[in-house]
């Protein structure tokens, strides 16, 4: 097994960023949902650095550090018994989430009283928060960074993990997800160029693999919702002022919507809208409400998949098994030894 340090390295060569590979072949995928603490911690470490800074150019590494614990303390009793005492999971969770929004508003006012401009989301965000007539407020502006921060820690870092494993389940994805990598290389004027929005409107068949993905993974295992007026379904009413909750597994594996639905098959996503969200398909929610950070997140995979893909080949060599508690988790993580493509030439 590889030291931390190298699985670290490993993980941030996929993503695109500057580090060193070294000669070491084997790295643990786990991305935060490894039981073990050394795992997720350097895994969710790189995740939420690299996009703490790209959302609201926070590069302080105290800072950094201090609102992902807060991060991590939402995130584990994000589905636990409404307790609110101090003690349990569900205080510790309110409390996190206080505590970051805490400090994403201070940031918020810090860049407003500045007059300098750091070229990242939050700047865009001011800006458009200072129009005339923009929908916007600084609540919404600042709950949008806590959103993004949320879906990049953890939900994101799941999927990627899950495609990873149902890509090396089926040779015949993995053919054709080469085919598609390939031809955007084949028709780039520089080997050296970055992967343009063009060619990320382009991968069909990764898209295909994508909503596939987050269709069986299921990573959000309940929506809710408040109901503004009666509303009569198969007979019975359901009150105004009442909360529904939405459970998107029992749509996406119901055989009625989808053939075979426990079978991983991105050709069924052929011919079909890739980027929305619909009445059989709520991976990320629908209608007015669907998840502001849908298209981040499946823009983050779909780079994960191209680096992968175009640069390394990969066999699991052990884990895989999936849990659900009641989110997807991954209990012995997912090992893969992995091989830089010209090496294999």
């Amino acid at each position: 097994m590889a030291e931390p340090d190298v699985q670290w390295e490993a993980a941030s060569r996929f993503y695109g960023f500057p580090s060193y590979w070294g000669d070491h072949p084997v790295f643990h995928l786990s991305f935060i949902i490894q039981h073990s603490p050394v795992y997720r911690k350097e895994n969710g470490k790189m995740i939420f650095e690299y996009f703490a800074k790209k959302l609201i150019s926070l590069d302080d590494l105290k800072a950094t550090r201090n609102l992902r614990q807060n991060f991590s303390a939402f995130l584990d009793g994000l589905i636990s018994f409404p307790l609110n005492i101090p003690g349990t999971a569900y205080h510790a969770c309110l409390q996190g989430r206080k505590t970051a929004i805490k400090v994403i508003k201070a940031k918020f006012n810090e860049r407003r009283a500045s007059n300098k401009n750091y070229g990242d989301f939050l700047d865009h965000l001011l800006e458009e928060v200072e129009k005339e007539d923009t929908f916007l407020s600084e609540d919404i502006a600042i709950d949008l960074v806590f959103v993004l921060l949320f879906a990049t820690y953890e939900t994101t870092s799941t999927a990627i993990t899950l495609a990873v494993k149902f890509i090396s389940d089926h040779p015949e994805v993995l053919a054709e997800l080469v085919k598609e990598h390939e031809a955007i290389f084949k028709n780039r004027e520089s080997k050296d160029s970055e992967v343009t929005w063009q060619e990320y409107k382009s991968m069909n068949f990764t898209h295909m693999v994508i909503n596939e993905t987050v269709r069986l993974a299921n990573i959000v295992p309940g929506i809710f919702r408040k109901v503004v007026h009666d509303v009569e379904v198969n007979g019975y009413t359901i009150p105004a002022g009442w909360i529904v909750m939405v459970a998107p597994s029992v749509l996406h594996l119901n055989p009625d919507k989808y053939d075979d639905p426990l079978v991983f098959n991105p050709w069924r996503w052929e011919g079909k809208e890739l980027h929305a969200g619909s009445k059989t398909f709520m991976a990320f929610g629908g209608g007015v409400r669907l998840c502001v950070g849908a298209d981040f997140a499946k823009l983050q995979m779909a780079i994960f998949i191209h680096h992968l893909i175009s640069n390394y080949r990969w066999t699991v060599v052990k884990g895989g098994d999936i849990i659900r508690k009641p989110g997807l988790v991954f209990p012995n993580g997912l090992h893969v030894r992995i091989t830089k493509k010209q090496e294999l030439c």
